[in-house]
């Protein structure tokens, strides 16, 4: 890997700041709190789906990935950074198969999470 490549995938992007009072900080770093909590939400949601009905162990999955998505949102929220971003990208593209996935297989009729 190059010393370029690793400096790139390392930068920092935005970092909170508490002492920092401008609109972007507050809204950004406020934004991102409320979302974590929303797709930790959604986990909580998508576990409590799988305990009732256990339809497939692919929804283990889903839910960590929901969890995970949350997480992130909570670093994001005290630091951006590259490497968070791709964690992000590769993140929501597991979510949105494995959403298609169980939605089509085994809640056909199920439009939410």
């Amino acid at each position: 890997m190059s010393a370029h490549f690793a400096g790139l995938l390392t930068r920092t992007w935005w970092r909170y700041d508490p002492g920092d009072e401008s609109w972007f900080t507050i809204i950004y770093h406020g934004f991102n709190l409320i979302e974590g909590a929303a797709w930790c939400l959604l986990a909580v949601l998508v576990a409590i789906r799988f305990a009732k009905h256990r339809r497939s162990r692919w929804e283990v999955a889903y839910c960590l990935a929901f969890a995970s998505f949350g997480a992130s949102d909570f670093r994001e929220a005290h630091r951006l950074e590259t490497w968070l971003i791709v964690a992000k990208l590769i993140n929501l593209v597991v979510l949105g198969v494995l959403r298609s996935y169980l939605i089509k297989r085994f809640y056909p009729t199920s439009r939410t999470y």
